[in-house]
């Protein structure tokens, strides 16, 4: 068996904070867990306004960061795939309790060190939390022709955040 790589972190919102990636990139995911995009491909197409992970690309592949839409000084809406604002603000995620100490960030950064490799306690209310997007799915189905990528913008953007490709929708 390969022995587990260690990941040391150092960037804005944590401080020696170390994970081991005990699982080969991009493979042996949860049984329910199928997400449709990879982190690169969401960070090409455009998400979270170009701002997010700025500051934290080390920690990961150097290629995810070759196409990627980022912005290190604010989030710009027309960045994201959909041009607008799908997010809500950080302290909000914090004070409703989505927000561990293990991912400052949230769900996006979850995946792309669950993707890396990494598995852990947290993985199983993770998962929980992206099947429940699935409502949103659903909305577009009910509401808009297939492939109208300008219906429900707001909303597509969001499922794009959560690794679901609403463009084929």
């Amino acid at each position: 068996m390969k022995e587990a790589r260690r990941v040391v972190v150092n960037d804005l919102m944590q401080r020696n904070y170390s994970y081991f990636l005990t699982e080969p990139m991009g493979k042996n995911f949860h049984v329910d867990f199928r997400p449709e995009l990879t982190p690169k491909q969401m960070l090409a197409l455009g998400v979270f306004g170009g701002k997010y992970m700025t500051d934290c690309t080390d920690e990961f592949p150097e290629d995810w960061f070759v196409r990627a839409k980022l912005n290190r000084e604010r989030q710009v809406p027309a960045l994201n795939f959909f041009g607008v604002n799908a997010s809500r603000p950080l302290a909000e995620w914090i004070e409703k309790g989505w927000i561990h100490r293990e991912d400052p960030r949230g769900w996006f950064q979850w995946y792309c060190r669950y993707y890396m490799g990494r598995r852990g306690p947290d993985d199983e209310r993770q998962i929980k939390r992206w099947k429940g997007m699935t409502r949103h799915i659903a909305q577009l189905k009910a509401n808009c022709a297939k492939e109208d990528l300008d219906c429900r913008r707001k909303q597509r953007q969001a499922l794009l955040h959560w690794a679901y490709d609403s463009r084929k929708i």
